[in-house]
């Protein structure tokens, strides 16, 4: 604000938050977003309103799917840990996604809370006390950041994961689903253009992924002691020897 820039562009839903919270006359342009409607930051999907646009993740729609996949890839899957980034103002949110979920699987949850890496090995630690039989990840940039930290750990523990983040499975991780975050960059950077040639935010409708990518890394599947089924095997957009 004191910059008097032209326009913010948002990398996360908390960023967003923190952007609406500072201003509301400077456009702001979120390249990923939880669910802009419920979090208040645009009126519907087709007409903002105000002085927020860009794109949403739908990464509360995909957890779902996520789950599913990983029962899949985990023969009698009973019981599954979820870890969550402690500083993501919407973790409760996320939780009550995930055990919805969990439940139309017939799979019970175990939510871990991290505040930061110094505390992924305890987590880990805690899933396999816990009896954890796999662990999937909250989308987060923490987690995003720290992907190969992670996948490392998830090996040493022989636990299979389920990432949101789409980059997970190529740095050792067992797999991830989601639309891949470049692609929203760049789309994001379209909105940029158009703001800046004159175009209101109010009037700019906020796009949904349309690709959804699935990758599965086999070479960690075998090292887990994990034979991939042939049909999730087909389903993969790539898959990692």
């Amino acid at each position: 604000m004191r910059l008097r820039v032209d326009l913010i562009v948002v990398g996360t839903t908390a960023a967003a938050l923190a952007a609406q919270h500072a201003t509301s006359t400077i456009p702001i342009v979120m390249a990923s977003s939880v669910d802009p409607v419920r979090d208040g930051f645009v009126a519907s999907l087709a007409q903002p309103g105000g002085n927020i646009t860009g794109l949403s993740g739908m990464n509360t729609e995909l957890t779902g799917k996520r789950l599913e996949l990983l029962t899949e890839a985990v023969p009698g899957l009973a019981r599954v840990a979820l870890l969550q980034d402690a500083e993501d103002p919407y973790r409760e949110v996320q939780l009550h996604v995930h055990e919805a979920a969990a439940r139309g699987l017939g799979v019970h949850l175990l939510p871990l809370a991290v505040h930061g890496p110094e505390e992924f090995a305890g987590a880990f630690q805690a899933a396999l006390q816990g009896q954890a039989q796999a662990l999937i990840m909250q989308a987060s940039s923490l987690f995003s950041v720290h992907r190969a930290r992670l996948a490392e750990l998830a090996l040493a523990s022989r636990l299979p994961t389920m990432a949101a983040d789409v980059g997970y499975a190529t740095a050792g991780g067992l797999m991830d689903y989601g639309a891949p975050q470049l692609a929203n960059w760049h789309r994001a950077a379209t909105y940029v253009h158009k703001i800046l040639h004159g175009a209101k935010p109010a009037d700019i409708p906020v796009e949904q992924p349309m690709h959804f990518k699935l990758v599965i890394n086999r070479k960690t599947a075998k090292a887990l002691g994990l034979t991939m089924p042939p049909s999730l095997l087909v389903l993969a957009d790539e898959v990692i020897q």
